[in-house]
């Protein structure tokens, strides 16, 4: 049976981790409001910018730019897969999510050339050891994420599928649905698939693009990947704190269910003490 010594060690022990868990989550909550913040600004563009290339998309012919062109086999042509982790842990399944979901891609896509972008150290860390090629790996993200990191991201993507070295590109990552639920989701991202257009869009009204829509294709067409890995990265990064917050609300609650628990069985070890010692005394008092 531990001593008394040894409990009150284990109690202080468990509070100072509480302690620690219970600031990671207030950090976690402030940067979580920021974050959340910079995602509902960006949905709304990365979705009306995507509209209107797929309104333009539908007006040219398919092999008017690289980044349109579906290529004969491409089902089993070589693919480059972007995952998107963190840098860091102690935020339940996020990691461990992402990387289940490629490791899947993998194996459903056995026999075909497949290529890594590995972005976080937590996917490096792991997937990086898979035997599998790195394209590219990018660590230590900036606390405010923009522009500049996503295009370093997407322009070896970019490369790539126009040179010929992959027929598709696809993100996986963790998006942002509430403080509670994170779902990982594997997303295209090239060749750029058009979204389809309400019924009779396409016909009811006949634009006059200035310039020419294969032009404007050309010039929006990069920047509308990148606005969709820009997109990824800040999905990620508030479904990261969401989860962190979430996993040390989880770890605070239990450290204060385990200090109940060491408190209660270190007050049966000094009751049993005390027992102990009153039996002795009572016992010396008969014997004399």
């Amino acid at each position: 049976m531990p001593s008394l010594i040894d409990m009150r060690r284990r109690i202080r022990a468990v509070r100072s981790t509480q302690q620690i868990t219970k600031a990671m989550k207030m950090v976690a909550a402030s940067r979580l409001r920021r974050a959340q913040e910079r995602v509902l600004a960006t949905r709304p563009f990365a979705q009306q910018a995507r509209q209107v290339l797929s309104s333009i998309a539908s007006r040219v012919d398919p092999s008017a730019h690289p980044l349109l062109e579906r290529r004969p086999g491409a089902e089993r042509g070589p693919m480059l897969v972007i995952a998107i982790a963190a840098d860091r842990g102690l935020c339940g399944s996020f990691n461990t999510n992402v990387i289940k979901t490629v490791s899947g891609l993998i194996v459903e896509n056995q026999g075909r050339p497949l290529s890594l972008g590995l972005v976080g150290r937590k996917s490096r860390d792991f997937l990086g050891r898979r035997g599998l090629p790195v394209r590219f790996d990018y660590v230590n993200l900036p606390k405010i994420i923009g522009y500049v990191e996503a295009e370093a991201i997407a322009q070896p993507a970019v490369e790539d599928f126009m040179s010929g070295k992959v027929d598709s590109v696809v993100l996986v990552y963790n998006e942002f649905k509430s403080v509670i639920q994170q779902q990982v989701v594997v997303e295209p991202l090239l060749p750029f698939r058009p979204e389809s257009l309400p019924p009779g869009e396409a016909s009811a009204v006949e634009y006059t693009f200035e310039p020419s829509p294969e032009r404007i294709l050309d010039v929006l067409l990069h920047r509308l990947v990148v606005a969709q890995v820009l997109r990824a990265l800040l999905e990620s990064n508030a479904a990261f704190f969401a989860a962190q917050m979430t996993a040390m609300d989880a770890a605070t609650r239990n450290s204060t269910e385990v200090i109940e628990s060491l408190t209660l069985e270190m007050n049966k070890i000094r009751q049993a003490a005390i027992t102990r010692e009153i039996i002795e005394v009572v016992s010396g008092a008969q014997a004399q």
